[in-house]
């Protein structure tokens, strides 16, 4: 069978699975929102064990059946990451969990939904663990919100961005001792991102910590008005 080659922006491949993650999204919050407390936390646990589940599943498949490559296959790329522990924030529910992943999700994932890096496009098996990966993690930060009511608080913004600059640092002597790009620290996306209005390797690295917190203000500021607005 022959697989297409990497997906672009604004392709069908592209704009489907949003199109359905948002209409599976919207129906799943709606019917949780009628469901009692524990069933609400039986959606939430499964939710992030189907999503955790897919990414050990095919890293498994990789390693046996595929050319893995420790220098680019490992995941130990943000959303990558996140995806492969999100199980342990919907089993656990603990709110520092929360307020780390908050801003990691909206802000990263975002980006690699909007503008995908997906060498081979449907059916292929990394199409669907990219697009469960990124929206599955969208679903799950909104199902938080939404249906059991988490908010982040001012001290969150810091909370995050700090944990961040740990886990870059790590990336940074993985990267190093691998001589792989990870995040990428060393070189931006062949596919395009917005790494490409923001200069050469080293100045958007920079550049992107300097916006990191006042992305993350952003992403705070409806639920500090929403909060004010109840008071």
């Amino acid at each position: 069978m022959l697989l297409s080659q990497r997906v672009l922006f604004g392709s069908f491949e592209h704009l489907l699975p949003i199109a359905l993650a948002i209409i599976l999204t919207i129906l799943l919050i709606r019917f949780s929102l009628n469901q009692e407390e524990t069933v609400q936390y039986k959606i939430f646990k499964y939710l992030g064990v189907f999503v955790s589940g897919f990414m050990l599943i095919f890293h498994l498949y990789q390693i046996g059946f595929e050319d893995y490559n420790i220098t680019s296959d490992l995941p130990l790329f943000l959303c990558s990451f996140m995806a492969l522990f999100i199980f342990v924030f919907t089993t656990s529910r603990k709110y520092w969990l929360f307020e780390i992943l908050l801003f990691w999700i909206i802000l990263g994932t975002s980006q690699g939904v909007i503008t995908p890096d997906i060498e081979v496009g449907f059916p292929s098996f990394d199409y669907f663990r990219y697009w469960i990966v990124h929206l599955g993690l969208l679903t799950i930060i909104s199902y938080s919100i939404v249906v059991l009511k988490m908010k982040p608080k001012l001290k969150s913004v810091f909370k995050s961005f700090l944990v961040l600059q740990f886990y870059m640092i790590v990336l940074m002597v993985v990267n190093y001792l691998l001589e792989a790009n990870y995040s990428y620290l060393n070189e931006k996306p062949i596919s395009g991102s917005v790494l490409d209005y923001l200069g050469d390797w080293p100045y958007y690295i920079i550049k992107v910590q300097l916006l990191i917190v006042p992305a993350f203000m952003l992403i705070y500021l409806p639920f500090f008005f929403l909060k004010k607005k109840k008071s």
